[in-house]
């Protein structure tokens, strides 16, 4: 029979076992962040009728999700979480209690070229909150609280939060005149830290007909250095959304020192924009400061209508996406993984010196209950062989059991980093095996240089 030659489709990332630790040990982070908030864990499928994930789609959007079919009924992969999450609240209204605050991490589906730190399935790690008719601007000023706490468990610490407000920025086109282009001039301006001014001075004159005068007050008002209040107040008074935008986000800079996140770590920018259609207020990017040419690496926003397609219900939500992948991805390639963490598959390997292998099998039980992961070495190989492969896995205790410790009730330990090697009764060794193991289990994933 002619072999299949083995292959992962392009676009699909599939780690070896010491990056999965990695990975896990992040999404583990992520998971205690999220509920510190009091966020509840959800898992919505990843397959849907294909009419609630194209119910928003159009366009690229639609382009992209894979679909399929089973018998007479047309299937898709989700393509994000908040459209999953927007019908399980319409779905499930009568029986959620509000403000529903929910936490997902999971696999989605993008049928989009591959390319470098692009991935067609990838994990995405995703909080929102949402209300019933109503939500306050408190909770749009508590999701970089949140954000700030996640990326300091993983071990970040140069990232910077930037936020603007839907509405001041729709408010403001409507004041200078371009109000019936908002749509596109939003877009535009997204786009302004990878086109530049030049690019996005060319593309609002000459696409969308722009006077010269109308260009130069969007960009010193997008591009203003000095405190964004500055260049807000003097548009103040001229449009209800847009005062009503600003004051969203005086609350929002009054609130979130106090919620934990320092000066350094956000900022007010108002060229964020956000290209996607259902924002309505608040919007977040978040950036690794050494790293800009990454781009964002989570966003999100306040939407006030993304469940209209399943219901009537006035369901007002806000919420961020974390690219777990891609940010993995980008991580490993800059050398940013902490290689002090254990990624071992066991803390300690059980090496019987004996045929009889009881003694060893009492003591990894022993080990287990202590919290230890621990594995018996029980093949026929060579002494060298049996050490080599706790070397090779980076398992950071080798347990010796042969006749002397077993009739002396001892053990003998050796530590595989210091090449130390102790022999004393098995419960003080388990006892001092195990407060070195929780400490290398304490570290962060990420190390910044």
């Amino acid at each position: 029979m002619e072999k299949i030659k083995p292959r992962t489709l392009s676009g699909f990332m599939e780690l070896l076992p010491g990056h999965q630790v990695y990975f896990d040990t992040m999404i583990r982070k992520l998971r205690e962040s999220f509920a510190l908030y009091g966020f509840t864990p959800l898992d919505t499928p990843l397959m849907e009728a294909a009419e609630i994930l194209l119910a928003k789609g159009g366009g690229e959007t639609e382009k992209q999700i894979y679909t399929l079919s089973k018998g007479d009924t047309d299937l898709a992969l989700r393509y994000e979480l908040t459209t999953s999450l927007a019908k399980y609240v319409a779905l499930n209204y009568s029986r959620l209690t509000f403000p529903f605050r929910r936490y997902e991490i999971g696999k989605v589906y993008r049928g989009e070229r591959a390319q470098r730190g692009r991935f067609r399935e990838f994990y995405q790690a995703d909080i929102d909150i949402i209300g019933d008719g109503g939500l306050d601007v408190l909770n749009e000023a508590e999701i970089p609280s949140v954000i700030y706490r996640c990326f300091k468990s993983l071990g970040l610490e140069r990232f910077v939060i930037r936020i603007n407000n839907r509405k001041v920025l729709s408010g403001f086109f409507e004041i200078i005149g371009v109000g019936g282009k908002v749509t596109d001039v939003l877009r535009m301006v997204d786009k302004l830290d990878k086109i530049g001014v030049t690019k996005l001075t060319e593309a609002l004159t000459n696409d969308l007909g722009l006077t010269n005068n109308q260009v130069t007050e969007i960009l010193d008002f997008v591009t203003h250095k000095g405190d964004p209040f500055e260049v807000i107040d003097k548009y103040r008074g001229r449009n209800e959304l847009f005062d009503s935008g600003a004051d969203e986000l005086a609350a929002i800079r009054q609130h979130i020192t106090g919620l934990g996140v320092p000066d350094t770590h956000f900022k007010i920018d108002l060229a964020i924009a956000r290209g996607l259609d259902y924002y309505t207020g608040t919007v977040y990017e978040t950036y690794l400061l050494d790293h800009p040419q990454v781009g964002a690496i989570c966003s999100g926003g306040r939407y006030d209508n993304l469940a209209g397609y399943y219901t009537d219900k006035n369901l007002p939500g806000v919420g961020i996406s974390i690219g777990m992948t891609r940010l993995f991805y980008i991580l490993q390639e800059q050398g940013l993984l902490n290689e002090s963490v254990l990624t071992a598959p066991a803390d300690v390997l059980i090496i019987p010196m004996t045929d009889d292998l009881s003694h060893a099998v009492l003591l990894a039980a022993a080990m287990r209950e202590s919290g230890l992961r621990t594995q018996i070495y029980g093949e026929n190989k060579k002494f060298k062989v049996k050490v080599s492969y706790a070397d090779k896995l980076e398992i950071p205790y080798v347990v010796f059991l042969g006749e002397d410790e077993i009739l002396e009730g001892k053990i003998t330990v050796k530590d595989m980093t210091s090449g130390e090697q102790t022999t004393a009764e098995s419960s003080l060794l388990i006892a001092r095996i195990s407060e070195k193991i929780n400490a290398l289990r304490s570290g962060a994933p990420i190390k910044e240089v």
